[in-house]
């Protein structure tokens, strides 16, 4: 039987795991924080789902619903309820043209892809991850601080001493760590991976009874106009999506520009005077991605392709996540599972 290591347990590591491990390899998943997921971060408090990453996928992509399926969570999906979004021009909140909030924010994908809207779970996006590491072998506080080969697989030392072997190993992690190890073994270009920035995000979500918020909570939220204060954009996730809040309550979601102070306090204070909501929050709760999503420098694709080239030539080792192909949930998930496959086509199952 195959041994294989995944290093990170973030939904690339999760999706490659389960693969191999389905193929019948012995699968050991090696990540350095406590919990599954990565920036996929779901919390429940008082009947609310909170989301501190992701909070959905884009309908037209069928990674996840088929991985659903596989894992016996597929009637755990739910559609988009809300649609269309506005923009905040300093004064009032006008309508947006469909598909332009996603372009205002940077996201990179199709039109057609945004207008065809979003899916989710019912618990969550942390219900996919949850599912994933229930039936995996994951060791926790276990980062990998170096890599070398030993024929005919690989020996990865590990925080705190102890050290893994492996026939096979999955770097499922950020490009920057991703590189440093793979410079390790003299890997030419792997440098450069450590090149891709992380822009760095603070997210807040917070809690409101219904009756508090004047303004009518129409469409999937807002974005702001350029220099218009610390909000950049806000999410109703309690219209967005089903089971976000209780009956005859409200939760946003607001994505912060980078500001002193605290961002609970900054958040409401400027959503009361945007939405008229009065009062306090019943509770906020900030998540804090120092590297959140990648930003893909030129050239990006091309100099992946030429490291997967250069460790095609090594024993069996493959990188995946969104530091590579696509920084999106489903696409996370699609380069996990290829991930998987290319290595199982190595060790010749």
């Amino acid at each position: 039987m195959s041994r294989v290591a995944v290093v990170g347990a973030g939904i690339a590591g999760l999706a490659a795991a389960c693969e191999l491990a389905r193929a019948g390899c012995a699968v050991t998943v090696l990540e350095s924080e406590r919990r599954p997921g990565g920036m996929i971060m779901t919390e429940r408090r008082d009947g609310f789902v909170i989301e501190g990453g992701p909070d959905g996928f884009l309908a037209t992509e069928p990674e996840i619903p088929e991985l659903a399926g596989e894992l016996g969570i597929a009637d755990h999906l739910v559609e988009q309820n809300a649609r269309g979004a506005f923009l905040w021009n300093g004064a009032a909140l006008e309508p947006l043209e469909e598909g332009r909030a996603a372009a205002l924010l940077g996201i990179d994908a199709r039109a057609a892809d945004v207008t065809a809207g979003f899916r989710s779970f019912a618990g969550g996006m942390g219900e996919i991850a949850d599912a994933l590491a229930g039936r995996l072998e994951l060791r926790f506080t276990q980062g990998v601080t170096s890599l070398a080969p030993r024929p005919p697989g690989w020996r990865l030392a590990v925080t705190g001493g102890s050290a893994h072997d492996a026939d096979c190993v999955v770097l499922a992690l950020p490009a920057y760590a991703a590189g440093r190890l793979l410079e390790g073994v003299g890997v030419a270009g792997a440098r450069a991976l450590g090149d891709v920035p992380y822009a760095p995000s603070v997210t807040v979500s917070l809690a409101y009874r219904a009756d508090q918020i004047e303004h009518p909570l129409e469409g999937t939220g807002f974005v702001s106009a350029p220099g218009l204060g610390v909000v950049r954009a806000c999410t109703y996730a309690s219209s967005k999506f089903t089971h976000r809040a209780p009956e005859g309550h409200a939760l946003l979601r607001v994505f912060l520009e980078p500001a002193d102070g605290d961002p609970g306090t900054l958040a409401h204070g400027a959503l009361a005077a945007m939405l008229g909501i009065r009062g306090t929050p019943l509770w906020s709760r900030a998540f804090h991605w120092v590297r959140g999503l990648p930003r893909y420098p030129a050239h990006h694709a091309d100099r992946v392709a030429a490291v997967r080239a250069r460790i095609a030539r090594l024993a069996p080792l493959a990188i995946a996540g969104a530091g590579f192909d696509g920084a999106g949930v489903s696409a996370c998930v699609r380069s996990g599972r290829e991930a998987a496959r290319a290595m199982l086509r190595r060790l010749g199952h």
